[in-house]
């Protein structure tokens, strides 16, 4: 008896290595193209956090020497 267990992720492999070799550059584009979507998604919605925090006055913004003042001020 074995103990290898079939995971979602080894049965989503092996499903595509069942492929043919062109069904599987399709696969990959296909990842490659919404893993891409996704990221946007991910960096709008940081966008979007980030005006309101400012909009709503609980964040600053300033240049890097800003910055820098503001952490040698910190008390921490």
């Amino acid at each position: 008896m074995s103990s290898y267990s079939e995971t979602p992720y080894q049965t989503a492999i092996d499903a595509i290595e069942a492929l043919p070799i062109e069904d599987r550059r399709e696969v990959i584009e296909l990842l490659r193209l919404r893993m891409a979507e996704e990221r946007r998604e991910q960096i709008a919605a940081n966008a979007a956090e980030t005006l309101h925090a400012v909009r709503e006055k609980k964040s600053e913004f300033g240049t890097l020497q800003d910055l820098r003042k503001d952490l040698l001020r910190s008390d921490v």
